[in-house]
C-alpha cells in the first residue's frame, strides 16, 4: 500500500467505546452475572490475609497447636472456594468477551463483503486484509487473555484498598504513596502508546499490501526485471514496521521500571507504618502482617492491570479499525429501482481515469444485444479489464453512461446491479469448507440436485463426485487442494447457481495450462449458454468462438466485427490472429 493511498476509516475513541457499551447492553444480564461472580471470588480471597494474621498472633502469644486448627482449616476452605469462584468468573468474562467479539466480527464481515470494490482498491486490499487478520487476532488474544486478568486484577485492587482502610486508615495512606508514581507512569505511557500502536497497525497494513503486490505480481515483476526495486520496497515497509515495534518495546520497558519503583515506595511505607503502630501498642503484629500481606498481594494485580494497559492500547487501536469499517454507511439504493427490460449492455461514449488527467478509456461505445457473446481483445493496458469493471458496476465511469437491460446503472442501484451482472476473473478463491457449502455461497437454498446440475453443466461433476467424500469433501486451506482448472470450474458452477442474465469473464482461463484452458473454454461456454456474455479474451480461440469481437487499443475501440470480418479486414485483430495462429502451429 503506497503512502498516497487513502486508508479505510478508523473509528474515534469516543465511537469505539460507544460501540463497546452498546455490545455490553445487549449482554446486560450476562455481564451482571459475570461481575457478581468475579466480585464474590475476589471478596472471598480477601479473607486469606486476616486469617494468616490471626495465625501470626496465635504463634506470637504461644497458643497451643490445637488453637491453630480452626484458622488453618478456614484458610484451606477460603483458598478452595476462591479458586473455584475465580476460575468460573474468569471463564464467564472470556465467554462474554468472545460473544461480543463474535457480534462485532459478524458486523465487520457483513459490511466488508458489501464494500464497493472501488473503495477497497483505493485503500489497497492489504489494509482490509490486515484488519480481518492481524487486528482480529490482537483483539481475540486480548479477550481471551487480557480481559479476564484485567477484570480480576481491577476488582482485587479496589477491594484490597478497601480492606486496608478497614484495618487502619493509615495503612491506606501509606499504600497510596505509590499511586502518584503509578499514575505518572500510566499517563506517560498511554499518551505515547495510543498513536504508536495506531501507527503500528497502519504500518502492518502497508507491509501486507506490499507483500501482496510483490508476491501476487511475481511474474510481472520478474518479466520487467523489477525484483530488486520490489525487494527494496518490501524491506522499507518491513523496516518501518520493525522500527515501530522496537519503539513499543522501549516504551514498555521504561513503563515497567517506573512501576517497580512505585512498588518499592509503597511496600516500604506500609512496613514502616506497621512497625510504628505495633511499637505504639495500637495494633497487633498479626494485623500489621495482614496489612503487609494485603499490599504485597497487590503487586501482582497492579502489575497485571498496568501491564495489560499495553494489550489494551493495542486492542483498542485494532478495535477502532474494525469499527471504522463496520460503521461505514451502506451504498445508497435509488428510491425507486428500475427493473431491466432485457439482458442487453450498452456503453455510450464511456471514459474513465483512475487518476485525474490520465484517461484509461476514451469515448468507448459498445452495444451487446440480449444473449449475444462479445469478446474484448487488445494488448495489455488497452483498457479491457477497466471496461469490464465499469460494466459490472465496480467503478462509476468518469464520463459517458452505461445501461444494463435498458436501465442506467445509477437507476439500477448496487443490489439490482449485483443481481443483473456477474464478473468472474482469473483470480478465483476456494473457500475452506465442504465443497457443497462452497457452492451454496452462491445460492444458500440450493438442493443437492441443483448442485449436481450446476457441476454437470460446467463439466465438473465427474471429478467432484470422485473426491474422497464427494460434495462433502473439505476443500480450500487445510483441505483437499483443487487444481487451477477445478477451482475455476467451481467458480463457474457458482455462476450457474447465481443465474445472472449478464456475465463477464475477465481472462477466466488465463491461469490454466493449454489442456486446462481448453477444458475451461468449454466450461465457460456452457456457463454462458442462454446469457449475455462479455469475455475479456486472453486466448484468441475464445474470441474466434464469440458472436462479435471488439478490439481495444489505447483505451479506444479500434475495430468491431465477427472473427471472419476482422481477419478479412487485415487490421489490428488480423495481425494478432496471425501471431496467435503462428504460435499454435
Amino acid at each position: 500500500m503506497s503512502a498516497e493511498r487513502p486508508l479505510l476509516p478508523i473509528a474515534s475513541g469516543k465511537r469505539t467505546w460507544a460501540v463497546v457499551a452498546g455490545l455490553l447492553r445487549e449482554q446486560r444480564g450476562r455481564a451482571l452475572a459475570t461481575f457478581a461472580m468475579l466480585f464474590s471470588a475476589t471478596a472471598i480471597g480477601l479473607a486469606i490475609a486476616p486469617l494468616l494474621g490471626s495465625i501470626v498472633d496465635l504463634v506470637t502469644n504461644k497458643e497451643s497447636a490445637d488453637a491453630l486448627v480452626v484458622p488453618v482449616v478456614a484458610l484451606v476452605g477460603v483458598a478452595l472456594a476462591q479458586g473455584l469462584a475465580m476460575a468460573l468468573g474468569i471463564s464467564m468474562v472470556a465467554g462474554l468477551g468472545e460473544t461480543m467479539l463474535a457480534t462485532l466480527r459478524e458486523r465487520f464481515v457483513e459490511r466488508a463483503l458489501n464494500l464497493p470494490l472501488s473503495e477497497v482498491e483505493r485503500a489497497g486490499s492489504g489494509d482490509l486484509t490486515s484488519r480481518v487478520t492481524s487486528d482480529v487476532s490482537v483483539i481475540a488474544r486480548a479477550v481471551r487473555e487480557a480481559l479476564p486478568e484485567l477484570s480480576r486484577s481491577t476488582l482485587t485492587i479496589v477491594l484490597t484498598f478497601g480492606a486496608l482502610a478497614l484495618l487502619d486508615w493509615r495503612f491506606l495512606l501509606a499504600a497510596l504513596l505509590a499511586a502518584p508514581i503509578q499514575v505518572f507512569a500510566v499517563r506517560r505511557y498511554t499518551r505515547q502508546a495510543i498513536p504508536l500502536y495506531a501507527a503500528q497497525r497502519v504500518a502492518a497494513g502497508a507491509q501486507h499490501q506490499q507483500l501482496l503486490d510483490t508476491v501476487g505480481g511475481a511474474r510481472t515483476v520478474r518479466a520487467f526485471r523489477l525484483a530488486d526495486s520490489h525487494v527494496e520496497r518490501v524491506r522499507r515497509r518491513s523496516d518501518a514496521a520493525v522500527t515501530l515495534s522496537l519503539r513499543g518495546i522501549r516504551l514498555v520497558t521504561t513503563f515497567f521500571a517506573r512501576l517497580n519503583y512505585a512498588e518499592f515506595i509503597g511496600l516500604a511505607a506500609v512496613l514502616i507504618a506497621g512497625f510504628l503502630l505495633v511499637r505504639g501498642g495500637g495494633m497487633t503484629i498479626g494485623t500489621a502482617t495482614a496489612a503487609a500481606l494485603y499490599f504485597h498481594n497487590l503487586f501482582g494485580p497492579i502489575m497485571t492491570a498496568l501491564a495489560l494497559v499495553d494489550d489494551a492500547q493495542a486492542a483498542t487501536a485494532s478495535l477502532a479499525r474494525l469499527i471504522g469499517v463496520a460503521d461505514l454507511p451502506s451504498t445508497p439504493e435509488p428510491e425507486r429501482s428500475a427493473a431491466p427490460v432485457d439482458a442487453s449492455v450498452k456503453t455510450a461514449e464511456v471514459g474513465h481515469a483512475y487518476v485525474p488527467g490520465h484517461d484509461v478509456l476514451h469515448e468507448v461505445s459498445v452495444h451487446i444485444g440480449t444473449g449475444e457473446r462479445v469478446a474484448l481483445v487488445g494488448a495489455s493496458g488497452a483498457g479491457k479489464t477497466t471496461l469490464a469493471k465499469l460494466i459490472a458496476g465496480i467503478h462509476p465511469p468518469s464520463s459517458g453512461s452505461i445501461s444494463l437491460g435498458g436501465v442506467p446503472l445509477g437507476e439500477l442501484g448496487p443490489s439490482a446491479t449485483r443481481r443483473t451482472v456477474a464478473l468472474i476473473s482469473q483470480e478465483v478463491h476456494v473457500f475452506a469448507g465442504a465443497l457443497a457449502d462452497d457452492l451454496r455461497l452462491a445460492k444458500p437454498s440450493a438442493t443437492d440436485e441443483e448442485l449436481h446440475a450446476a457441476l454437470a453443466e460446467v463439466g465438473a461433476l465427474e471429478w467432484a463426485t470422485s473426491l474422497p467424500d464427494g460434495l462433502a469433501t473439505v476443500v480450500g486451506d487445510g483441505g483437499h487442494r483443487l487444481t487451477v482448472t477445478q477451482a475455476q470450474q467451481l467458480a463457474l458452477a457458482r455462476l450457474v447457481l447465481t443465474d445472472p442474465p449478464i456475465v463477464i469473464l475477465d481472462e477466466a482461463t488465463a491461469e490454466a495450462g493449454s489442456a486446462g484452458a481448453r477444458v475451461l473454454e468449454a466450461s465457460a461456454g456452457a456457463a454462458l449458454r442462454g446469457r449475455t456474455g462479455l469475455v475479456v479474451a486472453h486466448r484468441l480461440s475464445q474470441a474466434a468462438a464469440a458472436d462479435r469481437i471488439v478490439v481495444l487499443d489505447g483505451g479506444r475501440v479500434a475495430e468491431s466485427g465477427t472473427h471472419d470480418e476482422l481477419v478479412a479486414a487485415g487490421g489490428r485483430y488480423a495481425r494478432l490472429w496471425e501471431a496467435w495462429s503462428g504460435q499454435r502451429q
